[in-house]
């Protein structure tokens, strides 16, 4: 608001001061290491809001049977919290909740939280300069600064499909398990067969009198190198140099193999991507007895156009009597079960849809209208000018807003690697503001932009966007036909957000950019 425009800009001594300097929303991994990072740089006052009633976001809200991290639980944790007491190689799901439990404690993050609260509104107050947001409870809670913590595996995606409705039998989503829920001796139908999928169907065959999988594409298996992690590799893992070693190992066999295969040159990625293919599918081909039914489970696209994932019994399954694999279109869910477009109706008592989440969908990011300078509404904006953001992390036109997995900020490989690089980036540029004095940290549109080229420029290469990736059906690329994904190393992600120059944000009291804050001395370490 300025005079300019016929408004008074409000005083700098009249201003509204907020509940709290910074409020986060999300209580995953994302917002835990968002409060450390804060608390890191010297800022204390800050709130944690989550939906749920407990802390560990993705690993609280997905239970479904055989839920376990994909990534091996030594690198799936923070650089500054490992621990050598996995009870297996890829842990299960409630031993990650229980980390992040752990975490918070730890980090005396307890007294930050306010849990079973959502979320439904974000806007920026220009005249006080601060964020307000509403809940569900019809209450505001005030923040100087706002960091949208909220993970990509958040919101579940039910498949478009005519009728899913009209099924009168049991339906439930993998994110939204019911535990009340029976499957012994009942026909079971599950629809997708991404990474849930591969972890899911081999955990309930034993007890479903049948089970149908209907597959549109089919998935890239590794072979999962998984064991328990017994008295000898606890020894082993809870000596730090031993578990450092074994971490950067792993950290460079994952930026060879995915970062190098988006962020290398066209050549090594084309090299990696044969050599991957040929033992694989070699593998995949072996698990499967029957010629047509391997036929149906190998990919025809290129490994990596999708996100693999790994299992040693997910394609044995389908050797099995009682199940069935069905790639024939879906026509629509009647009453009893499952049309497919030849005409055959699969009857079933439950179905469940492994189908995802609503990654890049039209207002599922952000999950709740969140509105900047001018009113702007950070959803509409994006569906209107593409996914866009200064590392993942910041938007033109959003003073004193920062995600944690904004566009262009996640590298392939661990989620909790880019946790780190994005709350260490967002924190130095708080601090940054309060050491200038200013109350408004934005940045510049110039420094924005030119991040973005640079991130079009790179994806340019990209195989994704080649025949190699044809018939994929990966989230890998947005509605806008972009990969909204940081074309870059890991390394240069850890870099680049440590590192940034200060001022590629703009800093002022009040928001104008008349009323700029210069530095006046280098920023403390």
């Amino acid at each position: 608001m300025d005079e300019k425009n016929g408004n008074t800009p409000v005083p700098v001594q009249a201003r509204i001061r907020p509940d709290h300097e910074v409020v986060v929303i999300g209580a995953g991994f994302g917002g835990i290491g968002t409060g450390i990072a804060l608390q890191r740089k010297g800022i204390h006052d800050f709130l944690i809001v989550d939906k749920w009633d407990r802390v560990g976001g993705t690993w609280h809200a997905n239970t479904y049977p055989g839920v376990a991290v994909d990534i091996p639980s030594f690198i799936y944790s923070f650089s500054y919290e490992q621990r050598g007491d996995w009870s297996r190689i890829y842990a299960p799901g409630t031993e990650l909740r229980d980390y992040a439990d752990g975490m918070v404690d730890k980090y005396g993050l307890r007294s930050k939280l306010r849990l079973n609260t959502t979320i439904v509104a974000a806007n920026f107050d220009e005249d006080n300069s601060i964020w307000r947001l509403a809940t569900d409870g019809g209450q505001e809670i005030t923040g100087r600064y706002v960091v949208m913590a909220v993970g990509g595996l958040e919101r579940p995606k039910m498949p478009d499909i005519p009728g899913l409705h009209d099924f009168t039998g049991s339906l439930v989503h993998t994110a939204m398990w019911d535990h009340d829920l029976s499957l012994a001796g009942k026909r079971v139908a599950v629809i997708g067969t991404g990474a849930t999928a591969l972890q899911l169907i081999p955990a309930i065959v034993d007890e479903t009198a049948h089970l149908t999988v209907f597959q549109r594409t089919p998935i890239w298996v590794f072979p999962k190198n998984d064991a328990e992690v017994g008295s000898l590799g606890r020894a082993l893992l809870s000596n730090k140099p031993v578990r450092s070693a074994a971490r950067l190992l792993g950290t460079v066999a994952t930026e060879v193999a995915m970062s190098g295969n988006l962020a290398g040159p066209a050549w090594l990625g084309t090299t990696l991507r044969r050599a991957g293919e040929i033992p694989v599918r070699r593998w995949m081909r072996n698990q499967v007895d029957d010629p047509v039914l391997r036929e149906k489970l190998t990919p025809k696209y290129g490994l990596g156009c999708k996100r693999p994932s790994m299992s040693n019994d997910y394609l044995k399954t389908f050797n099995r009597a009682d199940v069935s694999l069905v790639t024939d279109s879906i026509e629509r869910i009647t009453e009893r079960g499952v049309r497919t477009v030849d005409g055959v109706e699969h009857e079933i008592d439950v179905l469940v849809c492994a189908t995802g989440f609503k990654l890049w969908d039209r207002g599922a990011v952000p999950p709740f209208p969140v509105r900047g300078r001018g009113g702007m509404e950070l959803g509409a904006f994006w569906d209107a000018h593409r996914f866009q953001s200064y590392q993942g992390v910041s938007v033109p036109g959003f003073p004193n807003a920062f995600t944690i997995t904004g566009p262009y900020g996640f590298v392939l490989g661990s989620y909790i690697w880019m946790i780190e690089a994005t709350a260490a980036h967002l924190s130095r540029a708080i601090a940054e503001a309060g050491r200038r004095g200013a109350d408004v940290v934005e940045i510049r549109q110039e420094a924005h932009d030119e991040y973005f080229r640079h991130c079009l420029r790179r994806q340019e290469r990209n195989f994704l966007f080649t025949p190699t990736c044809a018939g994929s059906n990966t989230y890998y690329i947005d509605n806008h036909g972009d990969s909204p994904f940081r074309p870059t190393t890991h390394g240069e992600m850890y870099w680049h957000n440590r590192h940034f120059d200060l001022d590629v944000y703009r800093y002022t009291i009040g928001s104008s950019p008349a009323a700029e804050v210069v530095a006046t001395a280098k920023e403390s370490v």
